[in-house]
């Protein structure tokens, strides 16, 4: 019996943002400054940016934080089902040693023990993987929202109106100016964001 979990590849989701937008009110881009910087799209430039997911969630602390815990259910419940089924197979193993001096009914009262023993591991090894995607599904959650709630405070600061996402090989955005990538200007935020409050 082995265990088949998808290992906690959060990025195979890519934040759910591949298609996601924020949409934020314009807060006023004539106000913003006329000095060129080309480390920060400005407001009165340009209102659609995009932030690369992939380097966000190689980049962004929490991410890594959360995929060394998910790893750490992983094993963990990789490790005891291992436990339990190696018992298992112990005990099948001395049956089969000892089935031939059993009396009948005997041998017929453990494999009966044996196959409800076999049951109980199947569905404790289904129950171990439901709830480790329940864990996933939990944390992907959370960190999306973390992301989103970010981005909707930085594009509303920015004058932005939306901010897409782009993954290498899954998006729907074949060309976009250089100016118009704010990620690692979104990394730095969700960082410091991160440092203040790690247990949000």
């Amino acid at each position: 019996m082995k265990f088949n979990f998808l290992k906690t590849s959060l990025m195979v989701s890519t934040l759910a943002l591949t298609t996601a937008f924020v949409s934020c009110k314009d807060n006023g881009s004539n106000s913003a400054s006329n000095s060129k910087d080309s480390s920060s799209v400005k407001a009165d430039q340009e209102e659609i940016v995009f932030v690369n997911s992939d380097s966000l969630l190689n980049n962004y602390a929490y991410f890594k934080d959360l995929q060394t815990k998910l790893d750490a259910s992983t094993s963990a419940a990789e490790n005891d089902l291992r436990s339990k089924t190696q018992a298992f197979q112990r005990e099948v193993n001395q049956y089969q040693q000892q089935q031939n001096s059993m009396p009948a009914d005997q041998r017929a009262a453990t494999e009966q023990r044996l196959a409800r023993k076999q049951q109980e591991l199947q569905s404790y090894q289904q129950n171990a993987g439901l709830a480790l995607q329940n864990e996933q599904g939990t944390e992907q959650v959370k960190l999306y929202n973390r992301v989103a709630d970010y981005l909707k405070v930085y594009a509303k600061e920015k004058g932005f109106k939306m901010v897409l996402t782009y993954t290498k090989g899954n998006s729907s955005i074949l060309f976009a100016d250089e100016k118009l990538d704010v990620t690692s200007e979104v990394i730095k935020g969700l960082n410091e964001e991160y440092k203040k409050n790690p247990k949000k």
